[in-house]
């Protein structure tokens, strides 16, 4: 069994972590970027960032954005799964990251099911 870290890059705050998560979502159209903080619940992770594209190659690219901009960041995730074109999850320890085909969004409801979690301002524009 492998041990969960204590965080993908300790240099890097989570929340800094998802935010900059959350530019490069933007930087490639992806569509309802919400952030959630779950800190104070008993999760898996102190933040999830949720978003979805359009389409199967948009959430390709929106996945690799994100990837290439918190690796520029000194941060690796800890487990990605993305066999999957409609739901790629980048786990990063303190910090989630789902990319969402927009109909697989709408079926998984995650916002609903991690209702009692905060959401986080993300300082889009």
């Amino acid at each position: 069994m492998t041990t969960r870290p204590k965080s993908a890059s300790p240099a890097v705050p989570a929340l800094k972590l998802m935010r900059l998560a959350a530019e490069a979502a933007q930087s490639k159209k992806a569509e309802q970027i919400v952030g959630l903080d779950l800190s104070s619940l008993e999760g898996v992770a102190d933040y999830f960032l949720i978003c979805s594209g359009a389409s199967e190659p948009q959430v390709k690219a929106i996945y690799e954005a994100i990837e290439e901009k918190l690796r520029l960041a000194g941060a690796k995730p800890w487990h990605v799964e993305a066999g999957s074109r409609r739901w790629v999850l980048m786990d990063y320890v303190d910090v989630v990251v789902h990319v969402f085909h927009e109909k697989t969004r709408e079926y998984y409801l995650l916002e609903r099911l991690w209702g009692d979690a905060g959401s986080v301002d993300l300082g889009l524009e």
